[in-house]
């Protein structure tokens, strides 16, 4: 798999006591990598749980999802934005 890049954003919300996470990979190549950024955002979360547990065991990771994907065999797809 040949990775061009990967981004990880993190969006901290007090009000709700919650971190968005948001990864986006690319490559060049044929196949699409939407698994690489699923588990970037997942790996993310893990570390954030585990930097936190002292504070609060009972964080909650939750709605880890593909936003869009464009390329690789299916091609391009979005999640809605009532799904959103």
């Amino acid at each position: 798999l040949n990775l061009t890049s990967v981004t990880v954003d993190f969006r901290a919300d007090r009000k709700n006591s919650k971190v968005d996470i948001e990864a986006m990979a690319k490559c060049t190549g044929q196949t699409g990598v939407e698994m690489e950024a699923l588990t970037a955002v997942s790996v993310a979360a893990l570390t954030i749980y585990d930097m936190c547990k002292a504070v609060d065991k009972g964080m909650i990771i939750s709605d880890i999802r593909l936003m869009e994907k464009r390329g690789g065999k299916s091609g391009e797809w979005k999640r809605s934005k009532a799904e959103r």
